[in-house]
């Protein structure tokens, strides 16, 4: 009855309901959803409780104090609108009796919200205060609003927004407002033009909706008051501290406050950790002693932010300056230091500078510097050298420093006014000058022999030009040099650097019949110029060198011969002469190696190179012989060289054809690209017979039936030229003639079998014999008689042999005697 005058609004709730159900069946918990503010006809059933057993009697529903709830024919109902703000959700318990016993089931009835409070600002008076040199987007204040829908819905999803700011100065738009925190800050242009002076109290309009901020959600209006207050954040005086403070630590040194929101401050910039900490009230500390030496100023950064960690407003900074302290030595920038002065330098010679640094402030007395020359080793001879106070320039204060010690180590020490210092060692080589030239301790050398097939590289003899200065510097150094004597360069010298001898080397083949005798002229000089003296009589000496005659055996003027005969030239005929001479004027005797087939011959006193017989190329086209030059006097002594005959061919040969064509044929009718290919061959060289050349007789009926196609130098196509021939063996007539000039030509009478064929190309028919050849039956008949002949001639010797030896027969056994076969 209830189910008949529902409405549809009504329906439309029962299916809300039924979808919100999520076990409804007897025994279990049920849960639906059903919407507040009802404005439908009463009982408002909320759904069908499903799966109650077919004979359940008493359904009762408890657990509703309201009485709002009831169960009827197994509809879950209510009989009054439901407010979630009221009470979000109810815990009912049905219970039915069955035929054996009562049950009961939980349903939860969850009111689900909608859209039916206003937010509201939480105070009715906001206020705030934004302090002078806050940054952008940092919030002063918060304003707050709260909506009584379900927080996890978009019912009180809220968003805040700035409608408009009194007074519009210096400009409209100083603030802004976060849409969802409510959180109030300074924009760009209002952190950096707001001033107290000029708007001191700003109203700010502003708006709270829900439904995040949708045009049709419900909203509410409210004034927010910003004062505008100055600030103390500003940059602290700088400081001046002493370095070393005794202390004790930490000491304050300095103070900044932030008069606005609560902050936090923090220390930034290049110092130790430590060295300087700022507390929670602002005050600045130093926590150990400073060096100016290592740092004499700092420009420390102090920043102020919020509790999370943002940027309030721009950092100040506090200098802090450094004084300084007599508290460092002066030193030297290394702990030695090498110098050299040359033993002819006058007094006052400046050898070094050395410079001491004081780390102390360079604009106070602490860093002047004194020097003094402090030791001397070795201690003799004294005062050879001096330190300036001031400047710390060393000098040579003797008159010479010829005949002092190779080496003097100096020590120099830097002190400042407090007595503060340190030392350094200076190692001072006196440097040898080239004050003595070498000298030879005789005038002459030699005479010394050496053989004229002395080695290259052999050594005459080794002189020695002794020179004072100090062993070992570019002063005793000498560089010697022949002067005259050797204009042909037959001899070198090789120095020992480290005793200045000289060794005269050999550097070319000597020759007793062109040079005996050699007379050097050396000199020895130092590699630097001499600064004292000059180079006098005793820095040359003449060396005297004999050569001794040796028997030299023959020289051949070529190591190789290269010799070109043209093939089946005339025997006898001079190809080549071999040239040779002796040093020693002896004659020379000359013979061939290795000419195994005697087709050469060679003057024995001449040299000249003969061909005893014609030469074939196409036999051996290169030939390669020995010739030996014997001394005449001494046959120990010879030389060798190497002759190769090269044969030039000569066109003596004509062209030929080669290969079996007997059991070849072509097809009639012609098949495309059918052809036989012939081959010919040349024993002439490239030259005569590199290419071949294929031609038809001239004749019409030859050049009509036939076509020669050439395929390369050696091979052509012979093929039909008319697309039939009858089927017959043909002799084709061509040429063939290679490629000299004039050229050498061969005849060809070529049988050519041209028969009918099948599709696969094959001849159906045999092919004629060709004339001059035997047959097969032929062959067997000759084979055949051939056997007869040798069968009766081995009867024959058979016969005649038994005939040689007859014996007597007897009359009692004549009768059994075999006739005599006469044959």
């Amino acid at each position: 009855m209830a189910e008949r005058g529902a409405t549809p609004m009504h329906i439309t709730a029962l299916i809300w309901a039924v979808l919100y159900t999520s076990a409804p069946c007897a025994g279990t918990n049920v849960k639906i959803g059903v919407p507040e503010n009802y404005d439908g006809i009463f009982p408002w059933y909320l759904t069908k409780l499903q799966s109650l057993p077919s004979n359940y009697s008493d359904l009762v529903v408890t657990g509703d104090d309201e009485g709002i709830f009831g169960v009827d024919a197994q509809f879950l109902y209510a009989l009054k609108p439901l407010d979630r703000e009221k009470q979000p959700s109810y815990s009912l318990q049905v219970s039915f009796r069955t035929s054996v016993h009562r049950q009961s089931f939980n349903v939860e009835v969850c009111v689900i919200d909608k859209n039916d409070n206003v937010p509201t600002f939480i105070e009715e008076s906001m206020r705030g205060s934004v302090q002078l040199g806050l940054l952008k987007g940092i919030p002063f204040m918060q304003v707050e609003a709260l909506d009584r829908d379900d927080r996890n819905s978009p019912h009180a999803d809220l968003r805040f927004s700035l409608m408009e700011q009194t007074p519009r100065i210096p400009s409209s738009q100083m603030f802004s407002i976060h849409a969802i925190s409510g959180e109030v800050s300074l924009t760009e242009e209002g952190a950096s033009t707001l001033d107290p002076e000029m708007c001191g109290r700003y109203k700010l309009s502003v708006m709270v909706k829900d439904m995040a901020g949708r045009a049709d959600a419900f909203f509410s209006t409210g004034i927010v008051t910003v004062e505008v207050t100055g600030n103390t954040w500003a940059s602290p005086d700088p400081v001046r501290l002493q370095e070393n403070l005794p202390g004790p630590y930490p000491i304050p040194i300095s103070q900044v406050k932030w008069s606005g929101s609560q902050a936090e401050y923090g220390l930034e910039g290049e110092f130790p950790e430590m060295l300087f900490t700022i507390s929670r009230e602002g005050v600045i500390y130093l926590n150990a002693p400073l060096d100016r030496e290592t740092q004499d100023q700092f420009h420390i950064s102090i920043v102020v932010e919020r509790p999370d960690g943002r940027e309030i407003a721009k950092p100040v900074e506090l200098r802090v300056m450094v004084g300084d302290a007599n508290d460092n030595r002066p030193t030297f920038p290394q702990a030695q230091y090498h110098t050299v002065v040359k033993e002819l330098a006058a007094r006052g010679t400046e050898i070094l500078t050395v410079q001491a640094a004081d780390n102390d402030d360079p604009k106070t007395d602490n860093v002047r510097i004194f020097y003094r020359l402090v030791g001397q080793i070795p201690e003799s001879p004294r005062a050879l050298f001096r330190v300036d106070r001031d400047s710390g320039v060393i000098s040579v204060q003797a008159d010479s420093m010829e005949g002092t010690a190779p080496q003097y180590t100096l020590t120099i020490t830097a002190e400042d006014a407090k007595g503060l210092n340190s030392s350094c060692t200076v190692v001072v080589t006196v440097q040898d000058e080239n004050n003595n030239p070498p000298v030879f301790s005789q005038h002459e050398y030699g005479p010394f022999h050496i053989p004229e097939d002395a080695l290259v590289g052999t050594t005459v003899t080794a002189v020695l030009a002794r020179d004072a200065d100090v062993r070992g510097g570019d002063s005793w150094q000498v560089d010697y040099r022949l002067e005259s004597g050797d204009e042909e360069d037959v001899f070198s010298l090789v120095t020992d650097k480290q005793t200045n001898e000289v060794s005269l080397v050999l550097s070319k083949v000597l020759d007793f019949e062109r040079e005996s005798e050699y007379i050097l002229v050396l000199s020895a000089q130092n590699p630097v110029a001499l600064v004292r003296g000059r180079y006098g009589p005793a820095s040359t000496a003449t060396v005297s060198i004999y050569v001794d005659d040796v028997n030299e055996g023959p020289i051949l003027s070529q190591s190789h011969y290269e010799v070109t005969v043209r093939e089946g030239e005339e025997p006898g005929r001079v190809i080549a002469t071999i040239r040779g001479y002796d040093p020693d004027s002896h004659p020379i005797r000359y013979s061939l190696q290795g000419d195994t087939k005697k087709y050469f011959s060679i003057g024995k006193y001449s040299g000249e190179l003969k061909t005893v017989q014609a030469l074939d190329r196409e036999e051996n086209s290169t030939y390669t012989m020995e010739v030996i030059a014997v001394d005449g006097r001494n046959s120990s002594l010879s030389a060798s060289t190497l002759v190769t005959v090269h044969i030039l061919d000569v066109n003596d040969n004509s062209p030929v054809l080669v290969g079996d064509y007997s059991w070849k044929y072509l097809c009639t009718p012609r098949l495309e690209d059918q052809a036989l290919v012939l081959a010919s061959r040349d024993s002439d060289g490239p030259q005569h017979g590199g290419r071949l050349n294929f031609s038809l007789r001239s004749d019409v009926t030859v050049r009509r039936t036939w076509k020669l196609t050439p395929i390369n130098d050696t091979h052509t196509n012979l093929s039909l030229n008319i697309p039939y021939l009858p089927p017959d063996v043909y002799i084709v007539p061509f040429t063939i003639s290679d490629s000299s000039s004039p050229p050498r030509s061969t005849f060809i009478h070529l049988p050519v079998t041209v028969c009918p064929c099948n599709v696969r190309g094959n001849c159906k028919m045999a092919a004629k014999q060709l004339e001059g050849m035997p047959t097969i039956q032929s062959a067997v008949g000759i084979l055949l008689g051939t056997f007869a002949v040798i069968g009766v001639i081995l009867i024959v010797v058979f016969v005649r042999l038994s005939y040689q030896n007859p014996k007597e027969p007897s009359k009692t056994n004549q009768e059994r005697v075999p006739l005599k076969i006469s044959i």
